[in-house]
């Protein structure tokens, strides 16, 4: 079966290529602040990184406008509702995100855009998703041992976690410019990976100079002097926010959903049970910046000429983006690839999605092994 008839495949194909981009960072809507930059005192690139490391979040509220420019055709949109996760879109274009944190436990984001708003909101164990434009929601109990973090990764400090997971040996870290973003101070830790193989330039963090808090984060490709993925606060406000943030009150008429163990989580009204989202065995090749995962999907990952299912209008436009990629071929096989500015995505004819932060060649190199 191709991936574009395989669901369960769709679902993993974009959590697969929006992770590899987001493993680099985020990045920033705003550019530095017209005007001097703010006079700081000095920092050096190991102290930012220790006050990264150390600061403490007790509470927080605010707005996070995140833009990606990754050179891609339209899949991450059509990839979001084929899967039922809308919020996969946001590795494309631009978006505003009203985001509140009240603790590990109490996490409140809302996507809002012209034709309505998505939230998700945890208060303890309970977590709700909403859709206003399908007036459903789903709630689901989550179990004592879960994770704290069970929200959509969407602020720079999100970002920032996993772009400090990649400091090595191979990435070099510098101090750029004071600049001011949401009209805070900052300074700027910059992460540069010292293997001209990978595809990303530089990943820059602007850190909140009272609060030690990312409020911007960049990433920029190589040889482009524009971020091509950003996400970054244009207002901020460290007050805890008042408990009745965290508190779903269902709107008149909503559907309301009752998730159960046997399913997993997704967006409002919809889910997925768990046998149908099994996960497909995943290792990696390489290390730091030019790291390439390779998901052994188990189903043929192009297909060819195959027909998408009848009754999935999405999947079918999603079929249709994947059947226009270009084919490509080798000692290693054949398949169809999805290139971009920060990462390339392999999806080969027997059964791999292979990605990375790097160029086709060295994906075709993990291919062949």
């Amino acid at each position: 079966m191709s991936v574009m008839k395989n669901r369960a495949v769709l679902r993993w194909l974009v959590p697969v290529t929006a992770g590899v981009a987001v493993i680099g960072g985020g990045a920033a809507v705003g550019t530095f602040a017209a005007g001097a930059d703010p006079a700081l005192p000095p920092r050096s690139a190991a102290q930012l990184l220790e006050d990264l490391r150390t600061s403490r979040l007790d509470g927080l509220s605010g707005t996070v406008v995140q833009r990606a420019d990754l050179g891609l055709p339209p899949i991450a949109a059509l990839a979001g509702r084929a899967t039922g996760n809308d919020l996969a879109g946001l590795v494309s274009g631009t978006h505003t995100l009203r985001v509140w944190y009240g603790g590990e436990d109490r996490q409140r984001l809302a996507l809002v855009d012209t034709l309505g708003e998505q939230d998700i909101l945890r208060n303890g164990r309970d977590v709700w998703t909403w859709n206003s434009r399908e007036n459903t929601a789903t709630h689901r109990v989550l179990p004592a041992d879960a994770p704290e973090r069970t929200t959509v990764p969407a602020t720079p400090a999100d970002a920032a976690d996993r772009a400090l997971q990649a400091i090595d040996p191979t990435t070099a870290v510098t101090v750029g410019r004071t600049a001011t973003v949401a009209g805070r101070d900052v300074y700027e830790l910059v992460l540069t990976p010292r293997d001209k193989a990978s595809l990303v330039h530089q990943v820059r963090i602007a850190l909140d100079a009272k609060e030690k808090v990312p409020l911007r984060l960049q990433v920029l490709a190589d040889g482009q002097d524009e971020p091509a993925f950003q996400v970054a606060f244009t207002q901020v406000d460290f007050r805890t926010p008042e408990a009745d943030q965290f508190r779903f009150n269902p709107p008149p008429g909503v559907q309301v959903t009752e998730a159960t163990e046997d399913e997993r989580p997704g967006p409002a009204g919809k889910r997925f049970d768990r046998k149908d989202a099994e996960k497909p065995d995943v290792r990696t090749v390489g290390t730091g910046w030019t790291t390439v995962v390779v998901a052994e999907i188990g189903d043929a990952a192009t297909g060819g000429d195959a027909k998408p299912d009848a009754d999935a209008p999405d999947a079918q436009m999603l079929s249709q983006v994947l059947g226009d990629l270009p084919k490509v071929s080798g000692d290693w096989g054949s398949g169809r690839l999805l290139s971009g500015k920060l990462f390339s995505v392999l999806l080969t004819d027997d059964g791999r999605v292979i990605a990375g932060l790097v160029t086709p060649e060295r994906l075709y190199e993990a291919a062949k092994g």
